[in-house]
């Protein structure tokens, strides 16, 4: 087998120590072991082992391996840990953080985990990172670089950015969070309500609608069905309402079509996502819906099964997935975390990685 044929593995991110990320993480490699291999932990094995140990509670913990290099990952046994530890200045001999605690040192530890995945995941290293979750306080109260991005998506953006040598204007990426049911991609992420409003732009719904079809047929292996939800209530209701979809979504919508788009005049957004749901025995209407804003987007998909949910950066040169929540402050250190919606997120990013079309659901 040549170098440029071997097998790379997919890096897990650790997410917040003080989180839920790392007992999700030992659940995924216990529960699933099939899946996880080939896997690694990018991360810090005291949390791991921490977690490991939660997990177990009376019984015999999982164990976890030191790792010299991320292609070891691959020789590993089915339910050990493989982990790549970051070198870190918040662990400083620390112990692991506080469960359940926001705090400066657990925003810089997750944080760099991301940066040293996405930096191998870029120079070719790691087939696809999928991140646990981070706690965005945590993130802001790490300071310089973290507190200048609001989440994942926007830090792994500016890094493409800077490996392409390229500005982050230039490098447009998007979100789609999809489960059995349901997949949404949103024009804008995590911003205020009113900035979202304001970005609800002719240029940024083009956008958005261009790179769905892009990445949706990648996916797919057809030209996607895109439903496109409405501003206002009603869609407008025909300028009644709010103009926007006479004179920003709707001429959007025109020019991608022109450029062999499948979708939609804007619709009523209380109604497309139903219209777009996939159930059992038929398929729905639209193969994705495309939001005006995070929660218009968010809480019909996360309604509908956030345990099952997973996040797909579009956009990026490398796979990114992860799961459809946050670190769950309140259960961390419970051993309750549920691991579902990260095996999904690994179970996504293999399949995007071997390029083989989604099956349809049902």
């Amino acid at each position: 087998m040549t170098e440029s044929t071997r097998p790379l593995p997919i890096a897990i991110t650790l997410g917040d120590p003080a989180g839920i990320g790392p007992e999700t993480i030992v659940k995924a490699f216990r529960d699933a072991p099939d899946l996880t291999r080939g896997c690694f932990v990018a991360g810090d094995v005291a949390t791991l082992r921490r977690a490991a140990a939660v997990v177990a509670g009376a019984g015999v913990a999982l164990p976890v391996a030191v790792l010299s290099s991320a292609q070891e990952a691959l020789g590993c046994p089915p339910r050990c840990i493989p982990v790549w530890q970051i070198s870190s200045a918040a662990l400083a001999g620390a112990p692991p953080a506080a469960f359940g605690r926001v705090s400066a040192s657990a925003g810089q530890l997750a944080g760099d985990c991301v940066i040293w995945a996405a930096n191998a995941a870029l120079r070719g290293e790691v087939a696809a990172i999928v991140t646990a979750p981070l706690n965005k306080a945590a993130l802001s109260l790490a300071g310089p670089p973290y507190d200048d991005f609001p989440g994942h998506t926007e830090l792994l953006q500016a890094l493409a950015a800077a490996h392409l040598k390229t500005s982050v204007a230039r490098l447009p990426v998007r979100m789609m969070l999809a489960n059995d049911e349901l997949r949404v991609v949103l024009v804008s992420i995590h911003v205020s309500l009113r900035q979202a409003l304001a970005a609800v732009t002719y240029d940024q719904v083009l956008e958005s609608l261009l790179i769905t079809h892009r990445s949706l047929q990648a996916i797919l292996g057809r030209a996607p069905r895109i439903g496109v939800a409405g501003l206002n209530p009603h869609a407008g209701e025909g300028g009644l309402f709010g103009r926007e979809e006479l004179d920003i979504i709707g001429p959007a919508v025109m020019a991608a079509r022109a450029q062999g788009v499948l979708a939609s005049d804007p619709l009523a957004p209380d109604t497309v996502f139903m219209r777009a749901r996939a159930r059992s025995g038929h398929f729905g209407e639209f193969d994705v819906v495309l939001a005006m804003y995070h929660d218009q987007g968010l809480i019909p998909v996360k309604y509908l099964g956030v345990d099952k949910g997973v996040n797909v950066t579009l956009g990026l040169p490398l796979v990114r997935t992860s799961p459809d929540h946050g670190t769950a402050f309140d259960i961390a250190g419970t051993g309750k975390a549920d691991a579902s919606s990260l095996i999904e997120a690994i179970r996504v990013a293999q399949r995007l990685i071997s390029g083989a079309p989604e099956t349809e659901r049902n």
